[in-house]
Parts: structure tokens; sequence; C-alpha cells
């Protein structure tokens, strides 16, 4: 129940008190290893790295077969595994009775550890390719179905659509949505906003993702209706309501009393129909990156849940052609509703990316922004070492 405590906590923010708990915990069992992992992603996510570092090590002396520790140690994206690491981790991968879900955590551990080493891209490409194809077979996924999805969306939201329902929603400007493809720079842009006196950074939000959910429910056969024909036949005060709904159910995550938050669920991309339906005056932000470059990084990331076309390249490929099809229909029937911020640009002209993205948020521009680095706020992401850095390419 302690522990039950500490994971609640940290979902809702509350990192210092999190650690704390954990430390209770761990004071009196100490050879729990599942527990150390959990202090390991708290002390991560509130910025304490050597000490998450330490955290993650002794999950593994616990347990050396432990592969969510070698891969948590991985996935700060800071560590370089030393000759010992590696041979640890093939040994493991040896042995006969380790369960799937160790050994893919084990494969993508090792490619993060080999492509560092920059000695053998090959064996290290063949690392995370099984470790994605054992993910891949715990996590179906159907992109036929997928871009169907996304061809019913085009369908939905036509200019005709917006503009029957124009003046509806609720006004409230307080929503800034970060979306997109994962990996793609989301987390920096959250950072960079985040360093605005007048944003408040939360978390990838699932609030929006439940509201689909809540709508299917509402036809009787949530198994096989589209959300988007619910929302459609909706009156214009139940869309306001819905909006009203949102900022409810994201209330717990505001914690610093700020006009403005953001909500960084990349895969809300596939919601901006409904975003704009219900929020109308809410920002959204595409963070787009080149799709090779994305792409891979997403087939080198073991996510924690969810993301189930990361797992296959020819998925992926599928994932972002659709992507980049919903949002160009976008572009086209609500020109200038989204704001793009290409990754390349942000690295190579910060400055100018970072006063454009201020700009359309309505915000002053503030020189701490192009300091996001020094930003002390909890990250709750993969890239959250990365983020901790100043921008490099």
């Amino acid at each position: 129940l302690h522990n039950l405590r500490a994971v609640i906590l940290g979902k809702l923010g509350d990192f210092e008190a999190a650690i704390g708990a954990y430390e209770r915990v761990l004071a009196r069992v100490p050879g729990q290893w599942q527990v150390w992992l959990g202090y390991g992603h708290a002390l991560k996510t509130a910025g304490r790295t050597g000490d998450a570092v330490a955290a993650y090590r002794r999950a593994i002396a616990l347990n050396p077969g432990f592969g969510g520790a070698w891969w948590s140690l991985a996935n700060l994206k800071t560590v370089r595994f030393d000759a010992a690491d590696i041979a640890a981790m093939r040994a493991q991968l040896r042995r006969d009775d380790l369960d799937d879900d160790a050994r893919l955590h084990f494969e993508f551990a090792l490619g993060k550890a080999l492509e560092d080493t920059g000695e053998d891209d090959a064996a290290a490409f063949a690392h995370y390719a099984r470790g994605n194809a054992l993910r891949r077979a715990q996590l179906p996924y159907d992109a036929a179905l997928a871009r169907e999805r996304t061809r019913r969306a085009i369908r939905t939201y036509t200019r005709e659509f917006f503009a029957e329902r124009a003046g509806a929603g609720c006004p409230a400007p307080d929503p800034i949505f970060v979306l997109g493809m994962p990996r793609a720079g989301s987390t920096l842009i959250e950072q960079i906003l985040a360093s605005h006196p007048q944003v408040e950074g939360t978390m990838e939000l699932p609030a929006i993702i439940a509201i689909t959910r809540q709508l299917r429910e509402r036809s009787g056969n949530p198994e096989t209706t589209s959300y988007h024909d619910v929302l459609a036949a909706l009156p214009r005060e139940q869309l306001a309501e819905l909006g009203r709904d949102y900022l409810r159910r994201v209330q717990p995550q505001r914690r610093e009393g700020r006009p403005l938050f953001i909500d960084k669920m990349p895969n809300n991309f596939a919601h901006i129909g409904l975003i704009h339906a219900i929020l109308p005056n809410a920002k959204i932000i595409d963070a787009r990156r080149h799709p090779l470059a994305c792409c891979y990084s997403n087939f080198k990331q073991h996510f924690a849940r969810g993301q189930a076309f990361s797992y296959d390249l020819s998925d992926l490929g599928h994932y972002y052609a659709d992507y980049v099809m919903l949002m160009a229909h976008f572009d086209a029937v609500l020109p200038g509703r989204i704001h793009r911020v290409f990754h390349e640009a942000m690295v190579e002209d910060t400055e100018a990316q970072v006063r454009a993205l201020l700009d359309y948020c309505g915000l002053p521009f503030d020189a701490r922004c192009l300091r996001f680095f020094e930003n002390p706020r909890a990250v709750r992401t993969a890239s959250s070492e990365q983020v901790r850095r100043p921008i490099y390419r």
C-alpha cells in the first residue's frame, strides 16, 4: 500500500512526496528490486539523474535478470554502458528461462549499448529488431484499420462541419496541445513553453482519449462505433460541456496556478477535430520531424505502454504517412489553426522558432524560454535528460 501511494503521488506530479514514500518502503524492504525501479523513475523525473542511475543499478544488483532496470538505464539516453555491462546483458540473453518481457528489454538495451560504441551498427540493429519483434507479438496492430480510421476522420471533419459549429464549444483558452508523432521533439517544445512564467508544463494527459471512449460508450456499441459519428450528432451545448469536462479532468495536474498549461500527448493529433469542436480557443502545436529520424527513433524506443505501431518498420511508415495526411487535411479545412514546429528548424535557428512559437500562443517573448535546460521542472517522458541539456544536433 505504501508503494501504491508512491506510484499515485508520482502520477499526480508530486515527485518529492513520491520519492519520500519510496524511501520509506525501501527502508523496510530493501530487497524489493521492483520498488527500486519505481524509485529510480521518480528520481529521474525529478532531475536527480545520478540518484536514479544508482537506484537502477541497485535493482540490477538484486536481480541481474531484471531487464526493465537495464532498459531504464539505457532509456536515460545519457548512460554509456561499458564492456562489463554489455557482457552481463549478453549473458542474460543466453539464459533459457528468460521470459519474453525481460528478453525484449535486454534486446533494446543492448541495441542502445552497441549503437553508442559505434563499432557494430549491424549488431545494434539486430538487437533492436529482435526486441521489436518480441514486443510486436505482444501488441497486435492493424495498419489498414488505422488508415481507415484516419480516412473516417477526414470524411467527418469538413469545412462545413466546423462552419456549422462556429461559436460552439468551451471558450477557455487555457490548453496548449503539443501533438504529432512520438520522438519528434514534443518534449523539447513542452520544456521551452513551460519555461515561460505564464505556462505550466504537466504531462502526457490522457483526458482527450478518455473523452473519446466516453463518446463511444454513449452509442451502446463502444467496440464498433466511431466516436466521430457520436460527436457529429451532439447539440452545440454538449460540445461546451465536453470542453468543461476536459478542464475538470486535467485540473489535478495544474499545480502552479498559471493561466495556460500544456497537454503533451503526441497521439492527440488523431483527435484534432474533437479538440477544435470542444475547445475552439485552445492552441494546437504540431511537432514535426524528418520521417527517417522520427521513425527510426521510435523503432529504437521501447515505450512503457501504447504506441503499438512503433514495433515494425512497415507499420511505422504507414502510421507516419497517415499522420501527415490527416495534418494536411486540417491545414486545409482549418487554415492557420495549427502551428507547426519542424525539429530541424528548431535546432538550426532556435531563437527564431521560439519567438514564432510564443507569438502563436499569444505570449510575450521571455529569454528563459531559450534557457529551457535550466528549468528544474519534472519531465515525465523518455526525453527527460535530453531537454536538460542545451539544444544540440
